[in-house]
């Protein structure tokens, strides 16, 4: 498994894309290597425009979705083969594999789309949000372990999932990432140390 963004090293299976499970953020790629992105994309845009136009307008459609409910102080980029919206490095640099710290990512997959919501997988009060929000508008959760699928923006409850975008602002995310750092070994030890 490789771990390019993960709070604490743990497996909870396959997932491609990010996997989140509380404090946890990894990726796992796939062997499937048909849906990942040409090395040329280097931007959102360039992300939308290489996928097939049905898939890109879905793609375009919640992704300024996301844009319109994100947080100040959260960058949009490609960040491991997806769209992305994290704490760049150039604020906080001390990640402890000098990578973004990710807060909602978006992609296209073979048979679907993926949005991935870190922080509804955080925090149980907003995943009961987001469960409720599913069942109260009459749509379908299809969840993976830290996402949930669509086929179009019509199965999301788009307002309510702007509304848990929106929810944690950078600073607090930040706040997260930091003790949930101390949990970890490296985290212990480097607490212990300070003493």
């Amino acid at each position: 498994m490789a771990i390019f963004s993960a709070w604490q090293s743990l497996d909870f299976g396959r997932c491609r894309g990010l996997v989140f499970k509380r404090s946890v953020i990894h990726f796992v790629p796939e062997d499937d290597e048909s849906m990942k992105p040409p090395s040329n994309v280097k931007t959102p845009a360039q992300y939308i425009a290489s996928l097939p136009a049905d898939r890109a307008k879905t793609i375009a459609t919640v992704r300024a979705l996301v844009n319109k409910h994100i947080p100040r102080g959260y960058d949009e980029c490609i960040v491991w083969g997806t769209i992305g919206w994290t704490i760049p490095l150039s604020r906080y640099p001390d990640t402890y594999n000098k990578q973004p710290i990710c807060y909602v990512a978006l992609a296209s997959q073979k048979n679907y789309c993926s949005l991935y919501l870190m922080g509804a997988f955080w925090s149980a009060s907003q995943l009961e949000q987001l469960k409720a929000a599913f069942k109260a508008a009459g749509k379908k959760l299809d969840m993976g372990k830290c996402c949930v699928h669509f086929k179009s923006p019509d199965d999301l409850p788009l307002q309510a999932i702007g509304k848990l975008i929106s929810a944690i602002s950078s600073e607090k995310w930040i706040e997260m990432y930091e003790q949930s750092r101390l949990k970890t070994k490296a985290g212990k030890a480097k607490k212990a140390t300070a003493r």
